[in-house]
């Protein structure tokens, strides 16, 4: 990719813009202080067909919560504190919507592609202001497949007219990193946000 080629930016949300921890999010709901217990929940309840259809928008948040306390045995209290700590552990990444207004105002698009539930990023517009900074945002519940399958990819870059081969995604896991790199986008594994901004310049951005 030649130097100067990136036109637009896309950032994953979870752990690039703000903070996503299921093992805090099952510290807090439950109570519980034993690692190996809090990790064997946290993949009960976030590696479960409940989420990932959740975070497809094949079901609602009201019947993810009915699911976790059928099959999982969670008290209605303790499910609705599920749904609460989901959201309210979302915290800003430092730094990382900063980066987001200088890019912005640097003349390049700046593009969401998140695996993410209707409810959290209603909940993040209501919250935070980043979100009127992206020029679009491709959700996978709005499109019924996850990252890193390719159809996402390609559902973003299809919805906003955009060319893979001057287009950067970043995201905090490898195998999305890859899915973008495997249909023609540079990309990058998020760190933080100052990791970020040098691999941007290395790439010929200039802001």
């Amino acid at each position: 990719m030649a130097a100067g080629s990136i036109k637009q930016v896309v950032f994953d949300i979870g752990n690039v813009v703000v903070r996503w921890s299921p093992l805090e999010i099952v510290r807090l709901t439950f109570g519980d202080t034993d690692h190996a217990q809090v990790e064997a929940k946290a993949r009960a309840i976030f590696q479960s067909d409940t989420w990932l259809n959740l975070n497809k928008g094949l079901i609602t948040e009201a019947e993810a919560n009915a699911q976790y306390q059928r099959d999982l045995g969670f008290s209605a209290l303790e499910a609705e504190c599920l749904f609460y700590y989901v959201k309210q552990t979302q915290l800003l990444i430092y730094g990382t919507v900063d980066l987001i207004e200088r890019i912005k105002a640097a003349g390049y698009g700046v593009y969401a592609l998140t695996d993410n539930v209707h409810d959290i990023v209603a909940h993040l517009k209501a919250t935070y202001t980043f979100w009127p900074l992206f020029d679009g945002a491709t959700v996978s519940a709005e499109e019924g497949v996850l990252k890193p399958q390719p159809e996402i990819y390609h559902a973003l870059l299809s919805d906003y007219h955009l060319a893979a081969a001057d287009t950067v995604f970043i995201d905090d896991m490898p195998h999305n990193v890859q899915g973008a790199e495997a249909v023609g986008m540079a990309a990058i594994q998020f760190a933080n946000a100052a990791q970020c901004e040098a691999e941007l310049k290395a790439l010929g951005l200039v802001f």
